[in-house]
């Protein structure tokens, strides 16, 4: 086989599982990051924004990074930090919340920067992080079984493609529903006549406003989660890889890129873990030295997508709730799933994982400040007296 052949099959391998990744990790969870948008009151064009900012985002980061390093760093918008926007922002204004992105954003670079951040950051245990993690993706799933019954034909063929899917096919199971999901409803005729134009999407500035209440309910939470869910497994990942990442540079720029696009909506700018093991193995390139070329059409798939943005918007905007709903909490099935069994796996930090899990899943509000920041303060205060306590005996 000549060398130009051989070049041509290693970008045919480069592009297509990168092609993977990038279906596999919008159409997985764009809903989710539209019900988070608007949680906080976005409107439409505000909504349409915020998706192209996290895809400017991922696709300016993701070729940085690769391009530097020479690795395939692969960055993608933090799927747990939507879900608690979506679950935990209500009464919360879009300008607030840009904020508290953006104060997110900046502890990230902060936690690079100084390093006993960074320690006390890595020694919150893995077992209260999962459970703060479990109890704000709880809601969504739960609303699944009530979509069952509000709309069965429409909800439960998806739930049977799902779970049909995922004992074979389980990367492909969330996309396939969402693409069977928009068939059946333009099938139903749910779309209404002027729905659906196309155009390119324009990026709209919102000044954020900083509001203490809304930065502890939300951004610091936001930081965390983000940062325990997205920025460690990704980590993991290429280091599974056989890549050591440089995690100063990872954090700053990724905290950089979401400090600068927070005013367009864009709430986390993270690596990936899921879609980011599409590309880094053999099945990209079995030159390891070679694998960061995926960063070039990851970056071009995600201009185009965040170009279109405005267009899924509004297709999927004019879906049913219930279909939302059903969608939504089937792509949180498996991260759900992870927490859970990440909450309970050392017993003797089930008690505290429980407590934060609970308190977390209350949607309770204090002093203004949502239930994710007092399940955490919960569950380490459960956890370092019954540490203290053992110490002493």
């Amino acid at each position: 086989m000549s060398d130009e052949a051989v070049s041509r099959s290693g970008w045919f391998s480069i592009i297509s599982t990168t092609a993977t990744a990038v279906v596999v990790g919008f159409a997985s969870t764009i809903l989710l990051i539209m019900e988070a948008a608007q949680a906080v009151g976005a409107t439409p064009s505000q909504q349409a924004s915020w998706a192209a900012a996290l895809c400017f985002g991922q696709a300016v980061t993701t070729l940085y990074l690769s391009w530097t390093h020479r690795m395939p760093i692969i960055t993608a918008w933090s799927t747990p930090g939507a879900a608690l926007i979506a679950t935990s922002a209500s009464g919360i204004s879009y300008e607030n919340a840009l904020g508290a992105f953006a104060v997110a954003g900046l502890l990230m670079c902060l936690t690079a920067l100084i390093k006993p951040l960074a320690r006390a950051i890595a020694q919150i245990p893995a077992p209260i992080a999962a459970a703060m993690l479990a109890g704000v993706l709880l809601k969504y799933t739960l609303g699944v079984p009530a979509a069952a019954l509000s709309m069965p034909l429409f909800v439960l063929p998806l739930i049977i493609v799902f779970f049909g899917l995922r004992l074979s096919f389980a990367l492909f199971a969330v996309p396939v529903v969402v693409v069977l999901g928009v068939a059946m409803a333009a099938y139903a005729g749910t779309f209404s006549a002027d729905c659906c134009t196309a155009g390119l999407t324009r990026l709209e500035w919102t000044t954020p406003r900083f509001d203490g209440a809304t930065i502890l309910s939300l951004g610091v939470p936001l930081f965390l989660v983000t940062m325990a869910s997205q920025n460690l497994p990704g980590f993991a990942v290429l280091r599974a890889s056989g890549y050591e990442p440089p995690v100063t540079s990872c954090l700053l720029t990724t905290g950089f890129a979401s400090m600068v696009a927070a005013p367009f909506g864009s709430h986390a700018i993270n690596l990936a873990a899921i879609t980011a093991s599409l590309v880094t193995g053999p099945d990209t390139h079995e030159d390891p030295a070679k694998r960061w070329l995926v960063a070039w059409p990851y970056a071009v798939l995600y201009v185009a997508v965040g170009l279109a943005a405005a267009l899924f918007v509004q297709v999927l905007g004019s879906l049913p709730a219930a279909l939302i709903t059903t969608i939504a909490g089937l792509a949180l099935f498996s991260p759900l799933m992870g927490s859970v069994v990440a909450m309970l796996k050392e017993a003797r930090d089930i008690e505290s994982a429980l407590i934060t899990f609970l308190v977390t899943a209350s949607g309770i509000t204090f002093f203004g400040v949502g239930s994710a920041f007092w399940g955490l303060v919960a569950g380490l205060i459960l956890f370092g007296a019954r540490h203290v306590i053992a110490s002493k005996k």
